[in-house]
């Protein structure tokens, strides 16, 4: 028997759609637990040693926004947050509670897979990365650590969440150069920009307001029209 790829918690309230998202999972070779109450899993979350968690939106007990800001600073894996609705809203709050992904509900097995793998291919690359690349990055005021996931401007520590901190190294680590929305896309989220998700857009501008680097013209992180996103590397 080959072992398991991925140790997963699905955190759903739904018996059935559980077991049925459980058991798709495991045919495509992952371990997976599951968790049928809100103010359950972030225990379980944060003592499984789970590398990706799978957390439904609407629970019993905790929702499942509180339990994603409640896990997220001691949590080092993957957060894909489901709903059933669909609203922008809820989008924008579960990225910048720290989910790393968001797909609604019903979501397709398939897709849903898709995510799961894309979002471990991340996890797995941000740690070969960890091993081959320079720790920490300096790029004018910014000093980004990446062993410790810590950022500082001048010197100030800066919270930021995963994805913030994904997203910054990544253009940190081409600072001074366009980085097109389909290379962030594709770095930080795994799969193929689709032309319409907002969250690359929505990590920026909380990055912006937590530098100081709001207003029409920013000049740290810089938008390129028509183009993507350049860290700049000039004083």
């Amino acid at each position: 028997m080959l072992e398991a790829r991925a140790k997963i918690l699905l955190v759903e309230d739904d018996a059935r759609l559980g077991e049925l998202t459980r058991d798709y999972l495991v045919m495509n070779g992952h371990a997976v637990d599951i968790e049928p109450r809100g103010d359950a899993a972030p225990a379980r979350i944060l003592t499984g040693d789970y590398d990706l968690v799978v957390l439904d939106l609407m629970l019993p007990g905790m929702d499942g926004l509180e339990v994603c800001r409640r896990v997220r600073d001691g949590f080092s894996g993957a957060i894909l947050m489901l709903t059933a609705r669909a609203e922008e809203v809820d989008e924008i709050v579960g990225l910048e509670v720290g989910a790393d992904d968001y797909l609604p509900k019903p979501v397709r097995p398939r897709l849903l897979l898709a995510h799961v793998d894309a979002l471990l291919r991340r996890l797995a690359g941000r740690a070969s990365r960890a091993r081959n690349v320079e720790a920490t990055l300096r790029v004018g005021p910014l000093a980004i650590d990446r062993g410790a996931r810590r950022v500082t401007h001048d010197g100030v520590e800066i919270e930021v969440t995963t994805a913030e901190f994904d997203l910054l190294w990544t253009l940190a680590s081409r600072a001074g150069e366009v980085v097109t929305r389909e290379d962030l896309y594709a770095s930080l989220r795994g799969i193929a920009y689709d032309g319409l998700d907002r969250s690359i857009d929505l990590r920026v501008a909380r990055l912006r307001k937590k530098l100081g680097d709001e207003g029409k013209q920013p000049r740290l992180l810089k938008s390129v029209r028509g183009a993507g996103y350049l860290l700049s590397d000039k004083p």
